[in-house]
């Protein structure tokens, strides 16, 4: 029978030791063995670092989507995924980042945002969306037609939000031409252009850095955007223009012939700041015509709408009416540009479309800009942008609202008497306070003193209950409604307020300068302001912006449009949103008609509409861009008024109908829409007071005064 020892553990001799009472082939193994446990252990320890640093980069990357971006992303599997560093905006191509993500499974979708530094992707199941994150977290790839590295970190997202995109529409007067000229020509004309001989030309070097250019016919001076009419170039246009101009002719492209040619040479990374041909300097149509590569231009409206439009190779570009004379055009200086992926769209305006977007390398660019010299001024329906017509004004006899003689008269006509008139309607309308507005009043002293000049229905005076509150308006009406809420208010002109100097621990001026309809009178408005400041005392300001589109937002006023888009006139008394809720649901020839109707009106009646129609002044069309910065904007007085001077609710008339029109008369109220910067500028002329801050809000510019 056989004896089985039991050795504990406490007996058995270290591992170093134990080679020997084994044979020697066996420590052998064993220190192979102990060496592989080292080995295996220093990798884990690296492999346990770089992953413990891939987490962090993941969730910094997931913290920074969610805090920038608002973009959530989730611990669990789902079929999306969010990656960044892999995006348009950090130079990844969806051509590329596709043939990456597609060797993990079917995708069904790869969004790709304008200028953000991550895509979405989704995929057919989990499975295969986990293997995607799995096998592209921490991933370094090498950006196409370029040597810089970018690491990608993916999560997980449960869903992708975004808006669908709705095509978006060439300025108006915007034609493109393709495929204008062969390949052959344009070969020869990039031939004929002597680089050699360039003109130096002082001003435009240092304008253009160092971009080539050279003028024919006319040579453009970049220190005031025209042309010295009296000085033309030797030579004329080049020969090799002349069949091209031809077919242009001939094909109804344009209809004047050209006499001045501009080449530019783009090289990528080379662009044009935006501008407006001078309107004094050439005729309506401008034409260009691209060679060598294509190239994306920007397009933007004073209201702050972009539209980016295609240029492909030999295509031409015609500018003419509102795209001529009201849209900037420039093009941004960059390496690569947003294009379209698929086919389908490679000329016009560039979408937006997340599903179909992708970079594409610009190449050298050679641009023939073709425009006709004008021999007398510019009279085009867009005065506030054109140069003839600001100097002409300046220079010959004022117009009514240069004139501080007729200033007051149209005033009185197309803002005192209207809001007498559609007191208790506009009251209707007048109960939501804008909330930065509450929030200047609510950092208020307690105790201090405040005038609310322009109160209106005084929707401001009962916020903070802790402030000694006083309004005063022009309308008598309105200063009535203000009486029955049992606030303090007085009839009074805003440029003459019956208050004692330095009296005021503050004030507000809510959407009341913009009636004012001279430079002098709306400055004016803010020195009385600042009369009634103590030192140390601040100013609210808001006046009505002729950018409604700001930072590629539009304002609720012009979202509203789309809203009441085949919809009834209707009678709304719980408009919950902003300053400008009066402008109603209308469409633009009910607008026009009704606005014929009320200047005819006044006529009859012998009041001041003669200065008012000789000043061309336009007629607003409501829940609109603007055009110009002196209009008249329609009030649709819903309903009429009754015995009382009180708003009379009506059933739903259907829009445009006679009843309508005659149950609902239109009035006329006078603005001044003020451009990024005017208002400012206007405050800073004054010596006593200081701009404490300034800002944009729905389609409002405001600023935060502070008396010295």
């Amino acid at each position: 029978m056989g004896v089985v020892v039991k050795v504990s553990p406490e007996w058995l001799p270290p591992a170093r030791n134990l080679e020997c009472f084994l044979p020697s082939a066996v420590a052998l193994s064993l220190q192979i063995s102990s060496a592989e446990m080292d080995s295996t252990s220093q990798n884990n320890l690296k492999r346990n670092k770089s992953e413990k640093k891939l987490l962090r980069k993941q969730i910094k990357a997931r913290n920074t989507l969610m805090r920038h971006e608002g973009i959530e992303c989730v611990s669990h599997t789902t079929k999306s995924l969010v990656i960044a560093n892999g995006g348009l905006g950090n130079g990844v191509n969806r051509h590329q980042l596709l043939r990456l993500v597609e060797e993990c499974g079917l995708v069904e979708a790869l969004l790709m945002p304008p200028n953000k530094p991550y895509s979405f992707m989704k995929y057919g199941s989990t499975e295969e969306a986990k293997k995607a994150y799995d096998t592209l977290n921490g991933k370094e790839i090498t950006l196409e037609d370029s040597d810089q590295n970018v690491t990608l970190y993916v999560n997980f997202v449960e869903k992708v939000h975004w808006e669908d995109i709705i095509p978006i529409s060439l300025p108006p007067g915007l034609m493109m031409v393709e495929e204008l000229v062969s390949p052959e020509e344009e070969q020869k004309m990039l031939e004929s252009i002597d680089w050699t001989e360039n003109e130096v030309i002082q001003n435009a070097q240092k304008s253009l850095k160092h971009r080539r250019v050279k003028h024919f016919g006319y040579e453009f001076r970049y220190d005031n955007n025209n042309v010295d009419k009296d000085k033309p170039l030797h030579g004329g246009l080049p020969g090799i223009c002349s069949m091209l101009l031809e077919k242009c002719l001939k094909q109804g492209y344009i209809k004047h012939k050209p006499d001045q040619l501009t080449i530019n040479q783009y090289e990528p990374g080379q662009g044009i700041p935006p501008h407006i041909d001078t309107h004094s300097a050439f005729e309506d149509e401008i034409t260009s015509l691209s060679l060598g590569a294509e190239i994306v231009m920007d397009f933007k409206h004073p209201d702050g709408r972009t539209v980016a439009v295609m240029l492909p190779q030999r295509s031409l570009l015609v500018m003419t009416g509102e795209s001529r004379y009201l849209w900037t055009h420039g093009i941004t200086p960059r390496k690569f540009d947003i294009v379209h992926a698929s086919e389908r769209q490679k000329v016009g305006s560039v979408t937006p479309d997340v599903g179909d977007l992708t970079l594409n390398r610009r190449g050298t660019r050679t641009s023939f800009t073709f425009r006709k010299v004008r021999r007398s001024p510019c009279n085009c329906i867009y005065p506030s942008v054109c140069d003839s017509q600001q100097s002409h004004q300046r220079e010959e006899a004022p117009s009514f609202h240069d004139s501080e003689t007729e200033a007051p008269k149209l005033e009185q006509e197309y803002v005192h008497k209207v809001y007498e008139e559609i007191a208790t309607h506009f009251s209707s309308t007048r109960h939501s306070p804008w909330p930065q507005i509450v929030e200047f009043l609510r950092t208020l002293p307690k105790g201090s003193i405040v005038a609310d000049i322009g109160c209106g229905n005084g929707k401001y005076l009962g916020i903070n209950k802790d402030l000694y509150m006083i309004g005063c308006d022009r309308s008598q009406n309105l200063v009535d409604i203000c009486g029955e809420k049992k606030f303090q208010a007085f009839v009074c002109d805003a440029l003459s307020v019956p208050v004692r100097n330095s009296s005021c621990d503050a004030c507000i001026s809510i959407a009341v300068i913009h009636h004012f309809s001279t430079a002098e009178r709306r400055l004016a408005a803010v020195c009385e302001l600042a009369r009634l400041l103590r030192p140390g005392g601040k100013a609210l300001i808001y006046v009505w912006a002729m950018e409604q589109e700001y930072n590629k937002q539009k304002s609720k006023y012009l979202k509203e449009k789309r809203a009441s888009k085949g919809k009834e006139e209707e009678i709304n008394t719980d408009v919950a949103w902003g300053l400008f809720c009066d402008q109603t649901h209308d469409n633009g020839s009910q607008d026009s008609a009704c606005s014929d109707q009320i200047l005819n009106d006044s006529k009859d009646k012998g009041g001041n509409a003669k200065q008012v129609i000789n000043s061309k002044l336009p007629v607003h069309t409501n829940r609109t861009s603007f055009h110009s910065q002196d209009v008249l904007v329609p009030w649709h007085l819903k309903g009429g008024t009754n015995k009382k001077g009180e708003y009379a609710k009506v059933l739903q008339l259907p829009a445009g109908s006679k009843e309508l029109q005659e149950f609902s008369p239109v009035f006329h109220r006078y603005y001044h829409v003020f451009c990024e910067g005017e208002l400012e500028a206007a405050c800073k002329t004054l010596d006593c007071i200081r701009i404490q801050k300034s800002y944009y809000d729905q389609g409002n510019w405001c600023v935060v005064l502070e008396k010295q």
